[in-house]
């Protein structure tokens, strides 16, 4: 079965067409260029560079975040544009296992950590190897994450671009059991994206309409609406 991943849950940008257990084409890029510009020529590219159309693509994989608004709704709207027109299923990872992904042969716990501004993160932690979750995906402050991380009293290995952010008050607090990802991993990969879809069952083609992201906090916008309709109702 041929593959298009889509990840443009962050910062970074990745797209991958993958065949059955080989990669044919990817694109990992980290620069500053937007996803709205940057995405669909990247989609463009592998699918050439595999010598394919998109026609041929079968099932499409799709980070479905946390992570920035933008760029999850742009790799969603991308992807479900994509199943709807071609009739061909979506599958949503979370885009913090997609990163634990590039880790799973270490020998500690992956902690994936997205910053989320103000202090707040998106976080989760997953076992090596399998990816069993440890905690679920979530959003926190980051002393708050630090107090769930100090009672696992475990080796954790941190992964993500956004860990550097970071790394000073995690290592502050949880001294020698904090370990720094090596860079190379902190980039997310769509080839890893579509290995973790084809852990998951296909959902029916019909099913496309159905698909939301997974934000794990409402945005900034409704959270100040919300605060203005408490107000008015006082």
């Amino acid at each position: 079965m041929i593959w298009l991943g889509i990840e443009t849950a962050n910062a970074p940008l990745s797209v991958a067409i993958v065949n059955e257990n080989k990669v044919l084409a990817e694109v990992v890029q980290n620069i500053k260029l937007t996803h709205s510009v940057g995405a669909m020529p990247a989609i463009e590219e592998v699918i050439k560079k595999a010598g394919l159309l998109p026609a041929d693509i079968e099932a499409i994989a799709v980070s479905e975040g946390p992570g920035s608004y933008t760029g999850v709704r742009i790799g969603v709207t991308l992807a479900k544009t994509f199943a709807w027109s071609l009739k061909k299923p979506l599958v949503g990872v979370s885009s913090l296992k997609v990163l634990a992904a590039n880790a799973s042969t270490s020998n500690y716990a992956i902690c994936s950590l997205i910053d989320a501004r103000r202090q707040n993160v998106y976080a989760a932690v997953y076992e090596s190897g399998s990816l069993n979750t440890v905690i679920e995906d979530y959003h926190d402050h980051i002393d708050g994450l630090l107090q769930k991380l100090q009672q696992l009293n475990r080796p954790i290995l941190f992964i993500g671009s956004d860990v550097e952010i970071y790394f000073e008050k995690i290592q502050h607090e949880l001294g020698d059991l904090a370990i720094r990802a090596p860079y190379t991993m902190d980039l997310p990969r769509a080839s890893e994206l579509v290995a973790l879809a084809q852990q998951m069952p296909l959902p029916a083609i019909g099913a496309v309409h159905e698909f939301v992201p997974q934000y794990r906090r409402i945005a900034e916008a409704e959270a100040n609406w919300i605060k203005e309709q408490k107000k008015e109702q006082h």
